[in-house]
């Protein structure tokens, strides 16, 4: 099952919702667009976003003098997708090694995502390092340990409570004495406490600056794409934090609305570079915008 048919059964009921008021309608009026503007922003686009989507496509509307409802979901389509369309949404792997940092609150799926990760980098024939440099939390380590073993890839990882630097200093070293091409890092999720997380991410990116000067790095902040607006704060609070290059966005299978994609996207310009949706260890897909904007409309 490819990216599309994925996405378009994770948000079946939002599309279902969305594609009720194109039908509901044999005409684009006020009271059109005024059912469409509520079916957005109960899909989790948000206020902000879901205005700037709509005058989008007002002006396309007026612009092409479109008639019919059918058309006018066309130019939605057209408009969401322009809005996923910022920055590069592929990884930078450009050398070797490369580097990872995978960020998020607890519970959002980074550590599945991380394992996901790595097996996809490996069937690409990479050589995948995991880093556990999520020291803070009990059983991070041995969680990433069992996804390691999954992929068939290697772990460096320290007692529960070491320094996640030193975690990753040793990690780095290890990748350039087997010839790793790409560190996977994972980290704690303390967003509760700004000040210590800010520290911790701090003294990573010291050592990663130190030790892989010319190293492509990537911040990839994995969200839960079930938590709505409030995953539209746990990103820009990690943009502040941590400067994030690119996003993951999980459990798209059926209980999320979908909308936090674009509501991200679009208020940070961060790119969505994965998706999560579903358990199997292939069910991280590579993120595409006009699929997506199709799914959801």
């Amino acid at each position: 099952m490819g990216f599309f048919d994925k996405i378009k059964q994770g948000l079946s009921k939002t599309a279902a919702s969305i594609s009720g008021v194109f039908t509901g309608f044999s005409e684009i009026d006020d009271d059109f667009y005024d059912e469409l503007e509520e079916s957005l922003i109960l899909a989790d686009l948000g206020m902000d976003t879901t205005m700037k989507a709509m005058d989008g496509l007002r002006a396309k509307v007026r612009e092409g003098r479109l008639k019919s409802t059918d058309e006018a979901r066309t130019a939605l389509r057209e408009v969401l997708t322009d809005m996923l369309r910022v920055g590069d949404s592929t990884l930078d792997l450009s050398t070797k090694p490369s580097v990872v940092l995978v960020i998020g609150v607890n519970g959002v799926g980074k550590t599945t995502t991380i394992g996901k990760l790595a097996h996809q980098l490996k069937a690409d024939g990479k050589k995948v390092l995991l880093c556990a440099a999520d020291t803070f939390r009990a059983a991070a380590a041995d969680q990433l340990e069992i996804w390691a073993g999954r992929a068939g890839v290697d772990i460096i990882r320290q007692d529960e409570g070491a320094d996640p630097a030193s975690v990753v200093y040793d990690a780095i070293a290890a990748a350039k004495a087997r010839s790793v091409d790409v560190i996977l890092c994972d980290t704690a999720g303390r967003l509760h406490n700004k000040q210590n997380l800010m520290n911790e991410l701090g003294k990573i990116s010291r050592i990663l600056d130190r030790e892989l000067p010319d190293a492509s790095k990537e911040v990839l902040l994995v969200l839960d794409g079930t938590t709505g607006q409030n995953g539209l704060l746990q990103a820009k609070q990690f943009q502040e934090i941590a400067g994030v290059t690119g996003m993951a966005l999980t459990k798209l299978d059926g209980t999320a609305k979908g909308g936090i994609v674009v509501a991200v996207a679009d208020a940070l310009q961060i790119p969505v570079k994965f998706v999560g949706v579903g358990e199997q260890m292939d069910d991280l897909m590579a993120f595409d915008p006009a699929a997506f904007a199709e799914a959801l409309v």
